[in-house]
């Protein structure tokens, strides 16, 4: 299966089917993938199969490869919607991810003003004081919740930790206090690996009904729903429908929540 692994630290600018023109940041090694899950969907591959040798950027060439890069598209005229953290895994598990947050923001407000700090997470860092309050500072929290049934995530997010508690995420992600953005990835499908095959399938109404109480809880500015859009490190999953999607969206703004489907 082909994979993706991001440069790093800088990569793009590309066009993100939610997020307009968006810039990446990468704070992971630019030749592997460093990640607090092992999604059997990500588009970067498994866990395993991309060890990195290299190590993780630091802050300072963070900073200084966003600033020239800002600087070339500011002289190009092709300024970014969004300054995107996202890449080859967790973000928030930098050790530096607080302060390069700061500087983000600082090079952000003296290129391209209009433009939104956004970070992709799966929320697995949500619980440590410093990552929750640097979270707060950006335009858009992104936070991964694919559902609230732990023999699914178990089965197809592959938390690296034994000690993830959905539970323990959902009061997490209740603590921003409406300053969160719910993402959540529908597909279907039968997946095989390390020799056990079973079927994936988080739409159904025993996966959709409790995962919308707990989008309720947490009370979220919006979700953004979507499915697969590339090639997948395990075969036999498939891309939830238009009309699928529709349906879970539309019960999402009917719970008074502004809600977006990509397909």
């Amino acid at each position: 299966m082909s994979t993706v692994i991001y440069p790093s630290p800088i990569f793009g600018p590309i066009h993100s089917r939610r997020l307009g023109i968006s810039l990446g940041i990468n704070l992971m090694p630019p030749d592997g993938k460093v990640c607090s899950f092992d999604c059997i969907y990500c588009e970067c591959g498994l866990n395993r199969d991309h060890r990195p040798t290299l190590p993780r950027p630091t802050r300072e060439q963070v900073s200084t490869a966003l600033e020239l890069q800002l600087q070339k598209m500011a002289a190009e005229g092709q300024l970014p919607d969004v300054l995107t953290f996202a890449g080859n895994g967790e973000p928030t598990a930098h050790p530096h991810f607080a302060s390069i947050i700061d500087d983000t923001i600082r090079l952000r407000d003296r290129y391209c003003p209009e433009a939104k700090v956004s970070v992709l997470s799966n929320a697995t860092m949500t619980g440590r004081l410093h990552i929750h309050d640097a979270l707060m500072r950006v335009d858009n929290n992104i936070q991964k919740l694919d559902t609230i049934d732990p023999y699914y995530i178990n089965k197809v997010n592959r938390p690296v930790s034994h000690a993830y508690d959905v539970r323990q995420v959902i009061e997490q992600l209740k603590r921003f206090q409406g300053h969160v953005i719910i993402q959540t990835m529908f597909m279907k499908g039968t997946a095989s690996i390390d020799g056990e095959t079973f079927d994936v399938n988080n739409m159904g109404e025993t996966f959709v009904a409790p995962w919308l109480e707990a989008v309720k809880q947490i009370a979220p500015q919006q979700v953004m729903i979507y499915t697969i859009d590339r090639e997948t490190p395990v075969s036999g999953l498939l891309k939830a429908s238009p009309d699928e999607l529709n349906s879970i969206r539309d019960r999402v703004i009917a719970a008074g929540i502004d809600c977006t489907a990509s397909y």
